[in-house]
């Protein structure tokens, strides 16, 4: 079992750290900064909109990933939409793209839609990371979600991740136990991550996704190379951790 130190350091290494409001600006962002270089430790990534990708790149060490949105918040069966977004972070020097599947038309019957707009946006980042958001919270079946994960498995994505964070329902315990075990079924497996974004917040949170993680994906999944957290609050109790007391208690990882 981890300790809360463990579990906070790790937790770190693998944050996408966030800012995702429709009044972001530029001050916003480099407050973003400042927090990735100046706190604790170092995050995985910065995660924000397409617009402000050259900034944080050109002011973040190569070591931090700049992640940005496509097709976001609503994963519109859009595909110029969704191009037009990734064309633009990867032109402004962006690693890693996070693209919502159209969710709401695979609910309606447009699977193969869905897919070949993922497939596109696949084509056009072949040299970033990139993360397909499947919005779990809002399906209503295992056998949807699982759906939704082939859909990007078998479109070539990186990583799979829970939710946007703006709809009702974020990540959970039972729906990532799902696309893990998805990730793992698939002959690409060992290759891809899983992100859990939505309702994060706290080491013990992020402690039981980790634990998770090892026991579906393995050992060596608990990394920043097949782990993330999507999250911008989580920093706050990581911080709180990693500035607290020399003997920490374990975090119970149970689920």
């Amino acid at each position: 079992m981890m300790d809360a130190l463990q579990a906070a350091r790790l937790a770190l290494s693998c944050l996408d750290l966030t800012s995702l409001h429709d009044a972001d600006d530029a001050a916003a962002i480099d407050a973003l900064v400042a927090r990735a270089v100046q706190g604790v430790g170092r995050p995985a990534a910065l995660c924000v909109w397409p617009r402000f990708v050259a900034q944080a790149r050109t002011k973040l060490p190569r070591s931090i990933a700049v992640a940005a949105v496509a097709n976001f918040p609503d994963g519109a069966l859009d595909v110029e939409r969704a191009l037009a977004d990734t064309r633009a972070i990867v032109q402004a020097g962006g690693d890693e793209v996070d693209l919502v599947l159209p969710w709401r038309a695979m609910l309606g019957g447009e699977s193969a839609a869905a897919g070949r707009l993922v497939a596109a946006v696949r084509a056009a980042c072949p040299n970033q990371r990139l993360k397909l958001i499947i919005e779990s919270g809002e399906l209503p079946l295992p056998d949807i979600v699982r759906q939704a994960c082939r859909i990007g498995l078998d479109a070539g994505v990186d990583f799979l991740k829970t939710s946007t964070g703006k709809t009702a329902h974020g990540a959970s315990l039972e729906a990532a136990r799902t696309i893990m075990q998805c990730i793992a079924a698939h002959a690409r497996g060992t290759a891809v991550g899983f992100k859990a974004s939505g309702g994060i917040r706290t080491v013990a949170d992020a402690a039981r996704y980790i634990e998770l993680a090892r026991e579906v994906l393995g050992i060596e999944a608990a990394s920043p190379r097949r782990l993330r957290f999507g999250a911008s609050g989580l920093l706050d109790d990581i911080e709180q951790v990693l500035g607290g007391s020399a003997r920490p208690a374990p975090v119970s990882a149970s689920y």
